[in-house]
């Protein structure tokens, strides 16, 4: 199977270097498409021979989109810059014989915060489809937790190996994606029609929280899996929070006469 390998990335000059570096073990062709950074990401990816595509940001799974319709070859394996495929992984891969494209490759995550790793609740049962035929499927295009679209017949096959994921490297920077993770949720549930309720705002993030730190043991990860699970409460909380301010927004303009649509007949004969 011959692969080709597009990352998407944002000022990850801290990891971007190991990324690339196990991504050429894997093949010649690694896309990198980056959206405006002001650090080394880009000079780093070129010095590795990546290609660099500068792009505008339109959603993660769009920009994913737009790489694999640049890639050399069909297969495509997906990574962000923060994650790092190991090497029983990159062995998997380049043994993979050629299967019928409808086959999507499902793959084992281990997360890492603040450059330790994360064993328990949700963090540490992750597993994500990241290799995929572009002829087969493509992203889809939310805001935000893009999901690849699985068609009627598709087989998912787990690869053995992990993808070391360094995604909470401080507290602060945690909480900061995860609020700005859930101001985009709540413009993609605008969009779907989704309403705010009593439930969703008070019960669903203590529920989350409960789920994450008791029921799968994140408790165990220490202080570690307290800052996650409260993380993770506070984002459920925060997005329909959010939701709740856009829809009034919303509301607010259409009955104050903003953005209405006057259609204009011209009743002369």
């Amino acid at each position: 199977m011959t692969v080709s390998v597009v990352i998407i990335t944002k000022n990850e000059a801290a990891t971007i270097g190991r990324c690339v570096a196990a991504a050429k073990r894997i093949t010649n062709d690694v896309i990198v498409m980056d959206n405006g950074s002001t650090d080394e990401t880009t000079d780093i990816a070129l010095n590795h021979d990546c290609r660099v595509y500068q792009e505008k940001w339109y959603g993660y799974g769009t920009n994913k989109n737009h790489g694999a319709a640049l890639a050399r070859h069909n297969w495509i394996l997906s990574l962000d810059a923060d994650e790092i495929p190991d090497d029983e992984l990159i062995t998997a891969i380049q043994n993979l014989q050629p299967e019928t494209d409808n086959v999507i490759y499902d793959i084992r995550f281990r997360a890492y915060f603040g450059g330790k790793s994360v064993r328990f609740g949700t963090w540490g049962r992750d597993h994500r489809i990241r290799l995929f035929n572009r002829n087969y499927t493509c992203w889809s295009e939310p805001l935000v937790h893009e999901n690849l679209i699985k068609p009627a017949g598709g087989v998912i096959k787990k690869l053995p190996g992990l993808v070391h994921h360094y995604s909470g490297k401080s507290p602060e920077q945690y909480r900061a994606k995860t609020m700005h993770y859930a101001r985009l949720n709540a413009r993609n549930y605008l969009r779907e029609g989704k309403k705010t309720t009593t439930v969703k705002l008070y019960l669903a993030p203590l529920f989350h929280f409960l789920k994450d730190y008791i029921f799968l043991l994140g408790i165990l990860d220490g202080k570690r899996g307290w800052l996650i699970a409260n993380t993770v409460a506070q984002y459920t909380r925060a997005k329909y929070q959010y939701l709740k301010q856009e829809t009034e927004q919303k509301e607010k303009n259409y009955y104050t006469g903003e953005n209405l649509l006057v259609e204009y007949q011209n009743h002369s004969h």
